[in-house]
């Protein structure tokens, strides 16, 4: 069979190019909102622990943060996936799209955590003085003075988490979620023909990392240029 043939048969008949479309908005929209998820999680972890390391408080609250972190990251995501799945909402009717955006919002929270906490943690002491000097408090130090440097300290590093998150949700096939990659794998035991809807799901994976690598270094050129 020539490439021709093989193309008709794995993507033309019965529309079967249907199954990367619709794979792709599923991947795109657990990714999106993960990725939201992760952000919001990862900000409030990161404001906990550094507050423990700047001043000592919040103790509880620090470990439990820091037991979140060890366990998220010394654990694969496709396990926590599964776990979240089969095991947390075991007897639970819920949609996969919602579990798949919990499973790797919390997986990428514990690395957004990191990245904000280490943006924070960059700021120099200088600038917690000088909020002290201004009659800032704790608090209005962090949100007026600290946050805003620190966020955009981070945010390349946070454009390259959503890179790396994108990709991660390739595993969602492990709970019959049909992502772009398990579209690819069900043309393929369709078709019985492995090359072509693999190779096609790899090159829109290549397509979306290089556009999404591409707004990252504008958004690091960008920053660069706002700083002189």
């Amino acid at each position: 069979m020539d490439l021709k043939s093989r193309f008709i048969l794995n993507f033309i008949e019965d529309d079967r190019w249907k199954y990367l479309t619709n794979g792709l908005k599923v991947t795109l929209l657990v990714a999106f909102f993960a990725a939201l998820v992760g952000i919001v999680l990862g900000f409030l972890i990161a404001v906990i622990r550094s507050t423990h390391d700047k001043q000592g408080n919040l103790k509880i609250l620090n470990a439990i943060a820091h037991i979140y972190i060890t366990i998220i990251r010394g654990t694969p995501v496709v396990v926590q996936l599964l776990i979240i799945y089969y095991v947390i909402f075991a007897s639970v009717n819920v949609s996969k799209v919602l579990v798949a955006i919990l499973a790797f919002g919390m997986n990428s929270g514990a690395y957004v955590a990191e990245i904000f906490r280490s943006g924070i943690m960059s700021i120099d002491e200088g600038q917690f003085e000088a909020g002290r000097s201004l009659g800032f408090n704790y608090v209005q130090t962090m949100r007026y003075i600290i946050l805003p440097q620190a966020f955009k300290n981070v945010l390349p590093a946070l454009g390259n988490e959503f890179i790396v998150l994108l990709k991660e949700t390739s595993v969602s096939g492990y709970i019959a979620m049909e992502d772009l990659t398990k579209g690819g794998d069900i043309i393929r035991s369709r078709t019985y023909d492995a090359f072509m809807p693999l190779i096609a799901v790899a090159i829109i994976y290549l397509v979306l990392v290089l556009i999404f690598s591409k707004l990252v270094s504008m958004l690091e050129r960008r920053l660069r240029n706002s700083d002189h």
